[in-house]
């Protein structure tokens, strides 16, 4: 079984987040740049089944620029046999539509048995990504899903509802999207990092993907205005006089909160 991951180098979760008020899109380089939290999450449920089925093949997969290689070898170092990185010019500041375009079609080019993605990732936080792909593939969808058991022949999962949860199969070939239900990722260990030197790394490009960013008959995001978030004013303070009770009234009532 072929099993492709997809990751995000993603600014530290725990950085400052900015934009860049000239281009209108991420800061990245305003903290440290790593491998999102919920493709290693992904990885470690696509390497956990790996342990035990040793014909599995792990392969990380990424839409990133040049200078994120060294994130994405982490997925090696974690376990991956092989990894691929997508890597144009053209695609600074792609929207969800073009990712998805561009993703669907490096699968179709590597090929795959199951495709499993994090439900959103903590930069962008769209939570589509799984199910656009998926149906550009033609290929089921299981998303959200907060446990995940794989076969040979289909791959299945819980997903919470609004009233409960739900059992959800879908048949192989795949896509699927996890929760941070899922266990966290395993550490890489030296043993890892040296042998992820030797691992296969393919790069590819818009032209490898046959895919024209500016085709006009694609639907495309266009950023038209950006601007810095005002600072918070100061909220409203109400001193207790013995009518805080009618004040407040009037508050809620002004402002149609009530």
């Amino acid at each position: 079984m072929k099993i492709v991951v997809l990751v995000k180098e993603v600014p530290d979760t725990y950085g400052d987040r900015k934009l860049n008020l000239e281009t209108g899109l991420a800061d990245r380089a305003a903290s440290e740049a790593v491998l999102d939290e919920i493709g290693e999450r992904a990885l470690e449920v696509a390497l956990s089944y790996a342990d035990g089925n040793p014909d599995t093949e792990v392969v990380v997969l990424s839409m990133t620029p040049e200078s994120a290689a060294a994130t994405v070898r982490k997925g090696l170092a974690m376990g991956a046999a092989s990894a691929v990185q997508i890597v144009d010019e053209a695609l600074l500041g792609a929207d969800m539509g073009l990712t998805a375009e561009v993703l669907a079609a490096a699968l179709q080019k590597i090929g795959f048995d199951l495709v499993i993605a994090g439900n959103q990732s903590t930069d962008g936080s769209g939570g589509m990504m799984a199910s656009m792909v998926a149906e550009l593939l033609d290929v089921p969808a299981a998303t959200s899903l907060n446990s995940v058991e794989i076969t040979d022949a289909a791959v299945s999962g819980e997903r919470a509802t609004d009233g409960g949860t739900a059992e959800v199969t879908a048949t192989l070939p795949a896509v699927i999207s996890i929760t941070e239900r899922l266990p966290d990722a395993r550490f890489p260990n030296f043993k890892g990092i040296m042998a992820a030197k030797k691992k296969p790394f393919e790069t590819l490009s818009l032209a490898d993907l046959a895919i024209d960013p500016h085709d006009a008959d694609a639907s495309r995001s266009i950023v038209i205005a950006i601007s810095e978030k005002p600072p918070r004013a100061a909220g409203v303070k109400i001193v207790d006089e013995g009518d805080a009770g009618e004040k407040l009234a009037e508050f809620l009532i002004e402002n149609r909160l009530v």
